[in-house]
């Protein structure tokens, strides 16, 4: 099963199971006695708890979802405005070329600079031509030196 067939439910399942700490039976009394003594907030608890490489791996787990998040509401953006285009086409065809404001182009080129995935494979799940990113590429390049 390739990457792009695998669900984001199994893939935020496998990180989440990759990232958690395993704790033995006396660590886990330790703990709860703690919390049910009312001592400590829970949060603080929680604090204690999680050593720095957990943290780390929280965090990176975190980035992980927010780029396959930033990824699906693009490819939800663009399969949308493909489909109210075929509205307006003779024999519900998508059109030949679908046009994009300024913040798409600037959303689609941070997309592909941060994504995990080639940046061929980026582009051809958001239907976008390279020939189209690399012209859009060149002109934000050129904006941003300007700035």
């Amino acid at each position: 099963m390739n990457e792009e067939n695998v669900p984001v439910e199994s893939v935020v399942r496998e990180i989440r199971r990759k990232t958690r700490k395993k704790y033995n039976a006396e660590e886990k009394m330790r703990i709860v006695l703690e919390g049910l003594r009312g001592e400590t907030s829970i949060a603080e608890l929680c604090r204690r708890e999680a050593d720095s490489r957990e943290v780390n791996e929280m965090r990176s787990e975190i980035e992980q979802l927010k780029q396959l998040v930033a990824e699906l509401s693009l490819k939800n953006r663009v399969l949308k405005k493909k489909l109210a285009g075929q509205g307006h086409n003779m024999g519900g065809l998508a059109p030949a070329s679908m046009r994009h404001n300024p913040a798409e182009k600037r959303e689609i080129i941070h997309l592909v600079e941060h994504s995990s995935l080639p940046v061929k494979k980026t582009l051809a799940e958001l239907g976008i031509p390279k020939s189209t990113f690399y012209r859009w590429y060149g002109r934000h390049q050129d904006y941003s030196m300007e700035l």
